[in-house]
């Protein structure tokens, strides 16, 4: 990943949304990571992409509570045990 000084990035702007349109680009301060600047067609992949993993986990999730009978009371009981 392409990194810049967000004092460059400041000063060249324009070259900055550019090269985050290409790839993303890491926003350093004091030779620190702080931001990355990406598209937002790569911005809403990875959005999309995370949801779609999470609703597919939990989908999962839910199956096996099922096929291990692991009912609405059950699950109360076992989240209200303190041991």
């Amino acid at each position: 990943m392409r990194e810049i000084a967000a004092r460059d990035a400041r000063n060249r702007f324009g070259r900055l949304l550019d090269a985050s349109q290409r790839a993303p680009v890491l926003l350093t301060r004091k030779g620190r990571g702080v931001s990355v600047m990406m598209s937002v067609e790569q911005y809403e992949r990875l959005r999309g992409a995370g949801w779609e993993r999470l609703a597919a986990a939990m989908h999962d999730l839910g199956e096996e509570a099922v096929t291990n009978s692991l009912t609405p009371a059950l699950l109360g009981e076992l989240l209200a045990d303190e041991s």
